[in-house]
């Protein structure tokens, strides 16, 4: 992939994006897969080994990117496309008895319509993450479908101790499952000045709410701050695959005077 600029809402709002990914320092292959087109961002994080988890999320990816360069898309057509990803995992898995077992996660970030305007549809299925990023501070959108959550929730584990407990990495929702799991979304308006950080859990594993904020703030641009953030999650422990989005709405003086660093590729899909 590399750096995008495009216009939102014919209002002189720019959006740009960056995406990079790293197989880690433990895990044999990358079973991570990034879609960062058109108006649609997505990282899915594969689950079950034996390339079978990099098949999965690439089912997402292939499913996502059909929507990318729709002149309209509805929150409802990104329901759709994610339930139509669930059904395809399960027939590859049908016709693939070794791929047994496989699913993904799957969160992102698209431009849709609603109420005639052009929006920010959040969305999300498992424990990758997308974070919103305005004025200094940094707010995770999503809620993990995670065992860890659920005790956090109710109270049983404090949010550190999440970090450390023995079931962190199990989550209550992914795609390949039947029955259909039902994905989160959010629709809210769009704002100049706004980050997104789009990444899967060996991203937020790794560093802090607090070490991602200020990543991105100091980036020049958001291919500067994906490759910050995957650099610094290796650089961490590794211990998982690593894949991050960013994408940065501005206004467009805003966006032509950041935009003086050389854009670069990113290893989007792994």
């Amino acid at each position: 992939m590399t750096e995008e600029s495009r216009t939102v809402q014919g209002a002189g709002l720019v959006l740009r994006s960056g995406a990079a990914t790293h197989v880690g320092q433990v895990r044999p292959h990358n079973e991570d897969n990034a879609l960062a087109d058109g108006t649609m961002f997505v990282v899915a994080d594969g689950m079950g080994g034996h390339a079978a988890g990099e098949v999965a999320s690439g089912i997402v990816i292939d499913a996502m990117r059909e929507l990318a360069h729709r002149p309209s898309v509805r929150a409802e057509d990104i329901i759709a496309q994610l339930r139509l990803a669930n059904e395809r995992i399960l027939q590859s898995t049908a016709r693939n008895p070794e791929q047994a077992g496989m699913g993904t996660t799957a969160t992102g970030l698209a431009i849709v319509r609603a109420g005639g305007s052009d929006h920010w549809a959040v969305f999300n299925v498992g424990d990758s993450r997308t974070y919103r990023y305005l004025d200094g501070r940094l707010t995770q959108v999503t809620v993990d479908h995670s065992e860890v959550r659920e005790l956090i929730d109710a109270g049983v584990i404090t949010v550190e101790e999440a970090a450390r407990h023995p079931l962190r990495n199990v989550v209550t929702r992914s795609l390949g499952s039947d029955p259909a799991p039902s994905p989160d979304i959010w629709v809210f308006p769009p704002y100049p000045g706004e980050r997104f950080v789009i990444c899967s859990d060996g991203l937020s594993n790794e560093l802090t709410d607090a070490g991602i904020r200020d990543i991105v703030e100091a980036a020049e641009d958001p291919q500067s701050a994906a490759s910050a953030l995957v650099d610094a999650a290796v650089r961490a422990g590794g211990r998982d695959n690593v894949t991050a989005i960013v994408v940065a709405l501005d206004t467009a003086d805003d966006a032509d005077d950041t935009d003086t660093a050389p854009r670069g590729g990113a290893g989007g899909e792994g």
